[in-house]
């Protein structure tokens, strides 16, 4: 679940308790170019106020045209089809004649998105399934890696906090990439045994870690939606969680420092610790894409632009691509 939907949950469960009504609207499938993935929720209230997305744009505005014409106002489940057409995709604003399919619920279970709610609160992969002849949904555990399922007549999805972001250091930077990796939908766990540094730490929404950074890898049994940031800038401790980081599945492992250092680094994993080439070929150092960041900001910015890069399989340019380009260039460290 991401943080727009984080925040749609939230504004569900307020303007219950308020006592509107609203509509809850599922992408349930896409076809084409989307603005939105398979998943991505919308709430419509009765007045027309909304919350989250669907599109992005003008679908937005036919909803809620259709919601204030007494659309969507009771009834089981339905599906509204948008852009099958290439005349309608243009007019909705789809890109590429692009088709979405959005499962609307008039009524949504009230109790069951509060059940929803407790439990991501509490750290829990959440599976929510719908039935769309009766209505009906339930909730039940979920487990990494689940994924959307849809065949026209039930809908599972997905919650609670897919991707995870272990970063080994509490410093100033870490502080950054923390309040930034939460809005793009990761549980963010820090690890730093320096009491100086962690003793401090008190950014709202994360966890602090006890233990030494390679413990703490394994007893988190990385899987492939966790990524791994070392930002101590002390070799003894992010060495250490590199060391564990690089032989998991960990979609994302990454260290501060320069390129020089990262070089060292990497002679120094392969020469003393029991790791292949191929597995310290996996480490982005120095981490984050080259923009020219300077500031913890800017450099928190440069790691979770190339973390978001590497998780949607595209190909970022690399510190070392961009600096045989500008053999000028640095980075911090």
């Amino acid at each position: 679940m991401d943080s727009l939907d984080t925040q749609v949950l939230a504004a569900a469960r307020r303007w219950a308790n308020e006592g509107r009504r609203f509509a809850l609207v599922t992408v349930a499938r896409t076809w084409g170019s989307a603005p939105r993935p398979p998943g991505a929720w919308m709430i419509l209230r009765d007045d027309g106020m909304v919350q989250g997305s669907v599109s992005g744009g003008c679908i937005e505005d036919d909803l809620i045209r259709r919601k204030l014409a007494g659309e969507f106002s009771d009834g089981p489940p339905q599906v509204v089809r948008y852009g099958v057409t290439q005349d309608e995709a243009h007019r909705f604003g789809l890109p590429c004649g692009g088709t979405l399919e959005l499962v609307v619920e008039a009524a949504p279970d009230l109790a069951a998105l509060e059940m929803l709610a407790e439990r991501i609160a509490g750290g829990q992969l959440v599976r929510r399934e719908l039935d769309l002849a009766s209505g009906r949904v339930c909730i039940h555990a979920g487990a990494a890696g689940d994924a959307l399922a849809w065949d026209g007549a039930t809908l599972s999805t997905p919650h609670g906090p897919a991707w995870r972001l272990l970063i080994i250091g509490a410093g100033q930077i870490s502080r950054y990439l923390a309040s930034m990796a939460q809005a793009l939908g990761y549980r963010v766990l820090v690890c730093d045994p320096r009491e100086e540094f962690a003793g401090e730490w008190d950014v709202a929404g994360t966890e602090r870690v006890p233990g030494m950074p390679d413990d703490v890898v394994n007893e988190l049994a990385l899987d492939p939606r966790s990524a791994v940031v070392a930002l101590t800038h002390d070799p003894k401790l992010d060495d250490m969680a590199l060391l564990e980081a690089l032989k998991s599945p960990a979609f994302y492992v990454g260290a501060l420092g320069s390129q020089l250092n990262n070089d060292k680094r990497r002679a120094r994993l392969l020469e003393y610790f029991d790791l292949t080439a191929a597995e310290v070929a996996r480490l982005h150092g120095p981490v984050g894409l080259p923009i020219g960041s300077r500031t913890p900001p800017e450099i928190a910015v440069s790691i979770l632009a190339e973390m978001t890069a590497v998780k949607n399989s595209v190909q970022p340019v690399t510190a070392g691509a961009a600096r045989e380009a500008d053999p000028y260039a640095c980075r911090i460290g």
